[in-house]
């Protein structure tokens, strides 16, 4: 297998780190901090067990963290890779910096990603002398969990470079979003970003409280989400497909359309509401204990949509 970087350890390099590893890559963890490589892997060996007792590691832990180098040196954390995933604080001016690093240091034919979740690879990859090899690779959080990840090109990335971390990414068991160009928010900050938009408007005006939301999506909604898109829901729930669905109830969303052209201010009065119902469900002495339970029942879904997919087919 070949030899990836993960440049940052903060919990989108340790989760990038399990991916690579898992798939049987050796990975080397550098950070601005020395001691941050050291604490990465000790949070990643904590992390093994419950993935393996889902059936979610390829093989033991220790041969994954025996895949794991930790590197004080960037010259030597980029020797021979083949793909570099930089982690870095989601500020421009840092983002530049690193690029240029990385660019001058990392071989010529590495690919060099960013997990950015917000800035557009133009903005920090143009001054780049090998702009053509960067891009943005930007996972839904955390990866080895979660296999959407986003790859965004600037106007100059090549194409075969596109296709290559692709194809790298589909071979670590992602399931990349391979975008034609650029946008703000890319794919799904875009599309959750208009869910919450909708979520918002109910709340502030009075036509639902965030239970009745979080319910419609999570006993609702979700059920199919998590296994299939929009596009494939809406062409099963019309006798003729697609064509057959638009026809049925086009005019019903071209109703609700003018009714959603307005904002709710997130961080207005309708937020004191939200934050009081959810502290009323969750205290903030346990969302840490309630983040553990998720990435737990993530591990469980993950774990049986492979084996129903193995049993029905995907």
């Amino acid at each position: 297998m070949s030899r990836v970087a993960i440049i940052g350890t903060g919990f989108i390099g340790r989760a990038w780190s399990i991916t690579f590893a898992r798939a049987g890559h050796d990975v080397v963890l550098w950070d601005s901090d020395p001691k941050a490589p050291a604490i990465a892997r000790d949070y990643i060996a904590g992390l093994l067990p419950d993935l393996e007792s889902n059936g979610l590691l390829n093989d033991g832990p220790d041969k994954l963290l025996g895949r794991l180098s930790l590197s004080s040196s960037i010259d030597e954390a980029l020797d021979g890779v083949v793909h570099v995933q930089e982690n870095t604080p989601e500020k421009l001016d840092v983002k530049k910096a690193v690029f240029s690093m990385l660019d001058e240091k990392a071989p010529r034919d590495a690919v060099l990603a960013s997990s950015t979740s917000a800035l557009l690879p133009s903005a920090f990859t143009a001054h780049v002398a090998g702009r053509d090899r960067c891009l943005v690779a930007h996972p839904i959080n955390p990866p080895y969990l979660i296999p959407a990840a986003e790859l965004v090109p600037a106007p100059w990335t090549s194409a075969a470079v596109m296709e290559r971390t692709a194809e790298l990414f589909r071979s670590i068991g992602q399931a990349p979003l391979v975008m034609k160009r650029e946008i703000d928010g890319f794919i799904m900050n875009r599309l959750q970003g208009a869910l919450l938009e909708e979520a918002f408007r109910l709340v502030d005006e009075g036509y639902a409280s965030i239970d009745d939301v979080d319910i419609g999506i999570r006993d609702g909604l979700a059920l199919r989400w998590s296994f299939m898109g929009p596009f494939e829901t809406i062409d099963l729930n019309a006798p003729g497909g697609v064509r057959d669905y638009v026809e049925r109830y086009e005019g019903i969303y071209s109703g609700l359309w003018p009714s959603t052209q307005h904002r709710a201010d997130w961080s207005g009065p309708v937020m004191d509401r939200i934050e009081a119902e959810r502290r009323a469900r969750l205290p903030a002495d346990r969302l840490v204990s309630r983040q553990e339970w998720r990435d737990r029942r993530l591990m469980a879904l993950i774990a049986h949509k492979r084996d129903a997919a193995k049993k029905i087919g995907s």
